[in-house]
Order: C-alpha cells, then sequence, then structure tokens
C-alpha cells in the first residue's frame, strides 16, 4: 500500500504546482469546490432537459472529516426553473491529500462513488439520490453530488437522538432490504465484484495505523468499557482479526459498513435514511446489524429488544428473497462481528498519525460504550471457541 500512498502524494503534489483554476469541461473532476463553475454543473445537472442552463453557483458552508463536504445553491434559467432541478446540493468530496490517502487507500472514495454511481437505483431503500459521481483512480481525487436533504428530512441523527423501536424496526426494514437484494450474488456480478471484501476493506486501514490507533483507543476508554471486557485487553485484537477473517468463509452480501447512528437520518413521514456509503463491501450481514442496533439503541433498550430485532431481521430478510437463517446461526454472527464495530470507534478515539479528525468526542465516548457493553452482555470474546 506505500506504493499507492507514494502515488497519490505524487499526484496531489504535481496538482499544487499549477494554480486553481476553473473546470468547464464535463469530463474533467474539479480539484475544489471553488473550482465549479456554472458550465460544468450545467452538464451535470441539465443534461435531461434541453436548453436548461445553471446561472449562479453560491458555495455554503464546508466541513471535513473523512472527506471534505460542502453545500452549493444553484440557479437556473427560466427553463431550468420550469423544470424543477434541483437547487440545493451536497458535496462529497477528496480534495485534500489526507482525504485523499485515507479514503483512496481504504477504498472508500472508490465505494461510495460506485454506490451512486451504479448501485444506488436499483435498491429500493430511503438513502440519498446522487446526481454526480466519479473518482480519478490516479490522483484519488473524487466527487460525489448529492440532493441536500436539510429541508426534507426532520432530523439527522446523533448519540442523543431519542431510537423508539419503531424506528430502530425500521433500521431493520432497510438493512434487510438491502441484504437481501445482493444475497449470495455480490461476487458474480461484475459491477459488485470491483468492490473490495470486509478483509480487504479491514486490510486497507492497518497501513493508516488501525492496529495501534485503536489498541491504544481501547486502553483509553478504561472509563467506558465494562472492567470484566477492559481485562480481557490482549485478546481484542486477535479476536477482531478472527471476525475479520470469518467473512472469507460465509456467504456474502452488500453491506453498507458503517451504520452507526450518526449515518441515519429521520424521514418527514418518520422511516429512517442511511447515508454515508464510504465503507460498503461485499462481507457478512451480522457486522451490519450488530453494529446498527449497538450505536442506536441506549443499552437497557438493546437488551430488551435485541433477540426481538433479531428474529424480525431475519424474517425481514426471508422476504425479501434472502435465505432462510435460524436464530442460533444469526445470535452466533451478530456476537462475532461486534469487535470491528468497536476498532472503527477507539481508532477514533484515538486517531492514528495523519488521520482526519473523523467525529465529536461525545459520540465517540458514548458508542464505545454502548458496543462494548453489547460485547461484554453477549460474550463476544468467548463466541470463537
Amino acid at each position: 500500500m506505500s506504493d499507492l500512498v507514494a502515488q497519490i502524494e505524487a499526484c496531489y503534489a504535481q496538482e499544487q504546482q499549477s494554480p486553481q483554476r476553473p473546470v468547464y469541461d464535463p469530463s474533467e473532476l474539479p480539484r475544489s469546490f471553488e473550482a465549479i463553475t456554472t458550465e460544468w454543473l450545467t452538464h451535470v445537472l441539465c443534461a435531461d432537459v434541453a436548453d436548461a442552463e445553471v446561472t449562479a453557483v453560491h458555495l455554503g458552508s464546508a466541513s471535513t472529516g473523512t472527506s471534505n463536504r460542502r453545500r452549493i445553491r444553484v440557479e437556473y434559467n427560466e427553463i431550468g426553473r420550469a423544470a424543477q432541478l434541483p437547487t440545493a446540493l451536497f458535496c462529497k468530496a477528496t480534495h485534500e491529500l489526507a482525504n485523499r490517502i485515507v479514503l483512496g487507500v481504504s477504498t472508500g472514495a472508490f465505494s461510495e462513488v460506485t454506490f451512486y454511481r451504479d448501485i444506488r437505483a436499483q435498491l429500493a431503500i430511503e438513502a440519498p439520490r446522487s446526481y454526480f459521481a466519479a473518482i480519478d483512480l490516479l490522483s484519488f481525487n473524487s466527487l460525489v453530488i448529492l440532493e441536500d436533504l436539510t429541508d426534507t428530512v426532520t432530523e439527522f441523527c446523533s448519540h442523543t437522538t431519542v431510537m423508539t423501536r419503531e424506528r430502530a424496526e425500521s433500521q431493520i426494514a432497510l438493512l434487510a432490504g438491502l441484504h437481501a437484494r445482493f444475497f449470495g450474488r455480490v461476487d458474480d456480478d461484475p459491477t459488485l465484484r470491483t468492490l473490495a471484501d470486509w478483509p480487504q476493506f479491514f486490510g486497507g486501514t492497518l497501513d493508516h495505523g488501525m492496529k495501534e490507533g485503536s489498541n491504544q483507543g481501547f486502553l483509553d476508554g478504561e472509563d467506558l468499557i465494562p472492567a470484566r471486557l477492559y481485562r480481557r485487553y490482549e485478546q481484542i485484537w486477535p479476536k477482531t482479526l478472527e471476525s475479520v477473517a470469518l467473512h472469507r468463509t460465509t456467504p456474502k452480501t452488500l453491506a453498507h459498513g458503517d451504520v452507526h447512528l450518526r449515518n441515519w437520518y429521520v424521514t418527514a413521514g418518520g422511516a429512517m435514511g442511511l447515508g454515508d456509503w464510504q465503507c460498503l463491501h461485499r462481507g457478512h450481514w451480522a457486522r451490519d446489524f450488530g453494529y446498527a442496533i449497538t450505536t442506536a439503541l441506549t443499552v437497557d433498550d438493546r437488551r430488551r429488544w435485541e433477540e426481538e430485532l433479531l428474529r424480525l431481521y431475519l424474517d425481514r430478510l426471508r422476504a425479501a428473497g434472502g435465505p432462510q437463517i435460524s436464530y442460533a446461526t444469526a445470535f452466533l454472527a451478530y456476537r462475532q462481528q461486534l469487535l470491528t464495530a468497536l476498532t472503527w470507534w477507539t481508532i477514533t478515539l484515538h486517531p492514528a498519525p495523519g488521520m482526519p479528525d473523523m467525529q465529536p468526542r461525545d459520540s465517540t465516548e458514548e458508542f464505545i460504550r454502548r458496543i462494548s457493553t453489547a460485547m461484554d452482555d453477549v460474550d463476544s470474546l468467548d463466541s470463537f471457541d
């Protein structure tokens, strides 16, 4: 992977030697949000409406996490307005070097572009829709332009979101629909085969210091982690690798990979929607399921609803065309797949050198507490014997 990092760094350095310039050619990928022109957006947004044009571009608020994010408001000529073309956009990009390295090596940028460009239209789930998605596989500059949901949803979730049983069941229904759609077929589909499987995706994080950062994050989280589990620190990383390895021998589906509560939103109709598809991969369904309920629910609610939600998931999976899986088999998989859900947050508590700041501290601590408590409750470390 060091060769890939060197390639990304070389491309970025070469870009910095030439000044930023506006982009007009529809085949060219902007290197910054400021480079996006009305002409370029006309090609992107008005292709299906003859004589429609973007007449103005207004850059809104910007933020940076694993990706560079910015809201854009656009104006159209009379034809574009009459066609009710989208005026509110939410953009995700890898313009900065750190973002290109993290999302290039991990395949996260490629995964999200592939989802919005090639897969989203095949899914009958609540998720954002895109107007443009592209990536340069040499420099790993990428850009996804999405509908801005700010004015159409009632809540973008956080660790403080009140999760009712109805909302939890809506999450389960979405995941079952996603997993059933491609269950057992991801290795045969040419497009899906381009996505990393979970061992490959997880392996891509090791060059970023995943082992060292997540181990230190676990140690730093002593006040958050049940004492019994914390005392077994030496087993955490070996069992994490066992959890990852299971994906090589079990039937795979298309999995979201990062279904923590902050990636969900609530629609005006009350349904749960799922965004941020950078960790999309081919893998076992149980990681999505366990990661979702252990971050979304308070400890008490998860303990009360855990079995019923798993049974509901299995029923919905089968009803949507997926396989029939026994509860005993599913519960074992759930216990085993919580390990890397915890890893995703202990590394966030203690980011490795060079990683961008990814999540608010309070959310990170709460998710570590919830996931680790679930692992202790269901004896995850003993599920591999």
